[in-house]
């Protein structure tokens, strides 16, 4: 005789599992629905409303296409550089103590509380021709503020926390005694440091190179105003996107901000799976 469980259908049994979860799990549920469901649902619904041939033709318009390129390639040098500058001072954060260590290290965490605006304006007026550091780069023809390379200033600046503080935790936690080991073995500094301490940074460094570049291309208050938002030159999407509004094209921005949504999930997908594939390294 068959069950009662194995007669009733598996979408009653999904319900019903729905229905039990704890109050815990209701709350989650309820709250990423309203924050984050909802918002990209709206979104896609609004984008399907556009023609296909209209969504294509705006998707990969000249303007749309050399926006994306200035975002995500733009961001993913950035959190390239991030990872490398990062593992630096985390190391130097955790394994050193100097005078003010707990101030710079306070400092870490100033692009989260500054308002995206004020970074981007203290940034043009740093990196502007006459600024303290646009003065010393403008004889070596170096111009900074006003340029793509002014954008990617404001994304190293605005990411670089992520990978900082994703970091430091796996490096305390790191024996001094690993090191010392691999050098009584003939291990050299360069040897110790490839394959002993870098094995279980991958995961973590991956974390942060995943959240900067996820902050990096969503960025637009800093960029707004340390780029001169040129088509073609220094123009990102985020910034096209808001163009767009103000020209009451909501089309155009819509499928602008759909497109822009679909790259980062695939790229982020992709960044997950090589987390997956760094966690194997793991102590």
């Amino acid at each position: 005789m068959t069950s009662t469980s194995q007669r009733t259908p598996a979408w009653k049994n999904s319900v019903r599992q729905l229905t039990q979860l704890s109050l815990p799990w209701r709350i989650t549920i309820g709250y990423l629905t309203i924050m984050l469901l909802l918002p990209v649902s709206a979104l896609l619904l609004k984008a399907s409303m556009v023609s296909p041939s209209k969504f294509w033709s705006i998707a990969t318009s000249p303007i749309a296409l050399a926006a994306y390129e200035v975002t995500f390639v733009t961001a993913l040098v950035a959190a390239l550089i991030n990872a490398v500058f990062g593992v630096l001072i985390a190391w130097v954060l955790v394994r050193y103590d100097f005078p003010f260590r707990r101030l710079i290290d306070a400092a870490i965490d100033l692009p989260f509380a500054l308002p995206t605006a004020v970074a981007g304006l203290t940034l043009a007026t740093v990196y502007s021709e006459n600024g303290w550091i646009g003065s010393l780069l403008a004889p070596l023809g170096i111009k900074v503020a006003f340029t793509r390379l002014g954008v990617g200033v404001a994304m190293l600046f605005i990411s670089l926390p992520f990978v900082v503080r994703t970091l430091q935790p796996v490096l305390q936690e790191l024996e001094p005694e690993m090191e010392e080991a691999a050098w009584s073995l003939g291990a050299s500094q360069w040897q110790t440091f490839w394959r002993v301490l870098l094995p279980p940074l991958i995961p973590a460094m991956l974390t942060g190179v995943a959240l900067g570049f996820s902050r990096a291309v969503g960025e637009y208050g800093s960029v707004v105003i340390v780029a001169a938002n040129i088509p073609f030159r220094d123009l990102i999407a985020s910034v096209l996107i808001f163009q767009r509004l103000e020209q009451y094209d909501y089309e155009g921005a819509t499928v602008i901000g759909t497109v822009l949504l679909g790259i980062s999930l695939l790229i982020l997908l992709a960044i997950n799976l090589l987390q997956a594939w760094g966690r194997r390294y793991e102590l």
